[in-house]
């Protein structure tokens, strides 16, 4: 067989394994992917803010487009209330029971067992699941704070200066019991890996505003203490959608981007040359197989290049007031802390970013609540207040969503002997609460409610599906609508079981 006949030999072959989305792209004259990458080379910018960017630099060929252009648009006639979400993912579990569950009545219930009325069957972890279900009440004092009335533990103490700038659901409920699927189920409606996560669904129906920047980041906490609990990839994958829509992880390090400086001797234009010939490359390759994944590869290096100019600025904290830092506390001046990387999720909101989300481990406290839950408490409660005041002051809360929450929340009763300093809480499902802020949600509410010992739902239950539904609606997205072909069927963040937009909620 002559290199002719390979040739077609290897081209049937791959149109045997291509999909239909791939063979629009395989048309003859201009392709999808040449359209793509005419996009990428035209060197104009098309739409948003370009703050950061060193627009001397990026001549030749860069792609200089937003992406800005995703199919939510073409879905739904929604009013878009926030244009950005920051979500402050709580990694562990928080206890409800000491920040926001007030439950004066426990104290009567203290080393008693739970009934089996209120507890009703419901599955227990193996670390609990052999002792006495006895019932330790919170370890914290309340108040009701602000015209809202909102109860806050005394743990969080800078919280209660916005509790009319919040809206708590109290009535949070999810069906996984450990951590890892509990926390995928948080973040991409289903509890086994391999569906795209939130951010990664917003990435794709929404695109960003800032052509210098990924459309989705991922900041995690640098701890002081090491912590064992695992932040998985999978947490802000993109699953089966293109790569591209994957959350992009910023290291809490000096270097927060690897191999984005170029190596000595290699100046900005040999840089540009040599991207502008891997892009032709790359473009004859998509010509010839159809793979989706070569455009994504494309619009990536052309991502890392003008990344290379817009990161350094942007963790650049140098041009930030002392009375900012003043506001977020004296860890905020750490790199790579929760509170520093508050001050960068503002600054990345100011840039047009569409979907910003903070990991913060280690909310894990199956021992010595007392100590491990307040430090966690100590590590985030200023950051955390200060990001609402500091949005809110500079005119950015009103389309900023703010969502803080953790996987699920804790039991009733004590892990351990449940009155010594000693004892803790086992992870618990079937009720916790978040909180939500700005983009439209209501301010100085409390939805839901919990029994009397923040076992079941009493009223208004929230699934983690109406969540996500919820936070969609905000951005102008129609859950239902917003859908992604894979195998053969039509996949959405919210799945096929029902889910409803908390209308309750919404301002």
């Amino acid at each position: 067989m002559n290199s002719r006949t390979d040739e077609l030999s290897g081209r049937e072959s791959n149109l045997l394994q291509i999909t239909r989305r791939q063979l629009l792209g395989r048309g003859t004259g201009l392709s999808l992917g040449a359209i793509a990458l005419a996009e990428l080379l035209q060197g104009r910018s098309a739409a948003g803010s370009s703050k950061g960017a060193d627009s001397s630099d990026l001549s030749g060929g860069e792609s200089s487009v937003a992406q800005s252009a995703g199919p939510a648009g073409l879905l739904t006639d929604l009013p878009a209330r926030a244009k950005r979400v920051i979500f402050l993912t709580q990694s562990g579990g928080p206890s409800q029971l000491e920040l926001f569950d007030y439950k004066p009545n426990l104290t009567r219930w203290a080393g008693k067992e739970l009934p089996d009325s209120v507890r009703q069957g419901q599955r227990l972890t193996t670390m609990t699941a052999s002792q006495q279900q006895l019932i330790m009440p919170s370890r914290v004092r309340f108040r009701k704070c602000g015209e809202s009335g909102a109860t806050i533990g005394e743990w969080l103490p800078h919280l209660r200066t916005v509790a009319d700038d919040v809206c708590f659901i109290k009535s949070m409920y999810t069906e996984q019991i450990n951590h890892a699927p509990a926390m995928t189920h948080f973040l991409t409606g289903h509890q086994l890996a391999g569906r795209p996560s939130l951010g990664g669904w917003v990435s794709y129906g929404l695109g960003s505003d800032n052509r210098n920047l990924p459309d989705y980041l991922v900041l995690i906490s640098r701890m002081q203490r090491p912590s064992d609990q695992p932040l998985y990839d999978h947490y802000w994958g993109s699953g089966f959608l293109p790569s591209r829509f994957q959350g992009v992880k910023l290291r809490n390090s000096a270097d927060p981007v690897l191999y984005l400086r170029d190596p000595d001797g290699m100046p900005r234009g040999l840089r540009r040359g040599m991207l502008n010939g891997l892009g032709q490359l790359n473009q004859a390759r998509h010509e010839t197989t159809g793979d989706p994944e070569i455009l994504t590869r494309i619009r990536q290096y052309e991502m890392a290049f003008r990344m290379q100019t817009s990161v350094p600025e942007l963790i650049d904290l140098s041009d930030e007031n002392e009375s900012t830092f003043e506001l977020y506390g004296p860890d905020s001046r750490r790199p790579g802390s929760y509170a520093a990387n508050c001050i960068l999720a503002r600054r990345l909101m100011e840039r047009g970013v569409r979907f910003v989300q903070l990991f913060h481990p280690d909310w894990d406290h199956h021992s010595r609540l007392t100590s491990w839950c307040t430090a966690r408490c100590r590590d985030t409660d200023q950051a955390t207040a200060a990001l609402i005041h500091d949005l809110k002051q500079r005119g950015l809360l009103d389309d900023t969503l703010v969502v803080w929450g953790g996987e699920f929340g804790r039991g009733v009763a004590g892990q351990g002997q449940w009155d010594s300093p000693e004892a803790g809480r086992d992870h618990h499902p079937r009720c916790f609460t978040i909180w939500m802020a700005g983009g439209g949600i209501r301010s100085g509410i409390t939805y839901g409610a919990t029994d009397d010992f923040s076992y079941n739902v009493a009223e208004n239950p929230v699934h983690v599906r109406d969540l996500h539904a919820t936070v969609l609606n905000r951005l102008g997205i129609d859950h239902e609508q917003l859908t992604y072909r894979f195998q053969g069927l039509d996949f959405r963040l919210t799945g096929v079981e029902p889910a409803h937009v908390v209308n309750e909620i919404l301002g």
